[in-house]
């Protein structure tokens, strides 16, 4: 996140905002809306975690443009309401820094690219993979899907916004190395830990609040 008006060129801007749409519909044909409804604890996690990262993305360190460091937190959103919820949870975050003045409005599909969607698929796919393997020590859901998950999802997340800069000419190669990527496992750490200890703190307290989480597979 962080990308700012004349970072992209104009094919660029095109082609983010198409798979922006793509994302975003299937993540609402996705999403149980019966269930939602239905569910007061569940309405109460999506619409928090909208707020809650709202408020944290205005946290921010970063020098050059579209190069912010930040905590994503998708990754905690995405073990708890899925990924569907997750995007748009991520997306009514976003909402709230655009109407803060953090970002741009003109920006909101790459932003929301970046920032939102590609941790949330990345984490969800790590969650699968975990499910795959079929672990019967709940350490493996904390580790794997909270701690690891969230270092990979943010170093993709990462990886494709350099993408994007590198290829629109903004930056050349390596600028981007000597600016971002050679700190790209020091944001991995601190995302970890923050996922990880707050998915580790649900899983003891409240695991109901943990639609990923499938609790008799640890019994």
């Amino acid at each position: 996140m962080g990308m700012t008006e004349n970072l992209l060129s104009i094919s660029q801007w095109w082609i983010t905002c198409a798979l922006f749409v793509v994302v975003l519909f299937l993540a609402v044909r996705s999403v149980d809306w019966q269930h939602l409804r239905d569910d007061n604890p569940l309405q109460h996690s999506f619409f928090g975690a909208a707020v809650a990262l709202g408020f944290i993305w205005q946290m921010r360190a970063g020098i050059s443009p579209g190069l912010a460091i930040h905590i994503f937190g998708m990754t905690a959103i995405t073990l708890m309401l899925g990924w569907a919820l997750a995007v748009l949870a991520g997306l009514m975050a976003l909402v709230i820094t655009v109407i803060t003045g953090r970002e741009p409005l003109l920006m909101f599909a790459a932003n929301g690219l970046v920032a939102v969607m590609v941790p949330a698929l990345v984490s969800h796919g790590i969650m699968l993979w975990e499910r795959r393997r079929n672990f019967r020590n709940f350490f493996a859901y904390i580790f794997f899907c909270g701690f690891f998950g969230a270092g990979i999802a943010v170093a993709a997340a990462g990886a494709v916004m350099c993408l994007m800069l590198w290829t629109s000419g903004v930056y050349e190669f390596p600028e981007l190395i000597h600016e971002y990527i050679r700190y790209l496992p020091l944001f991995m750490l601190p995302e970890g830990f923050v996922n990880g200890a707050f998915i580790t703190g649900l899983m003891v307290f409240h695991p109901d609040r943990l639609t990923t989480l499938d609790q008799k597979r640890y019994r």
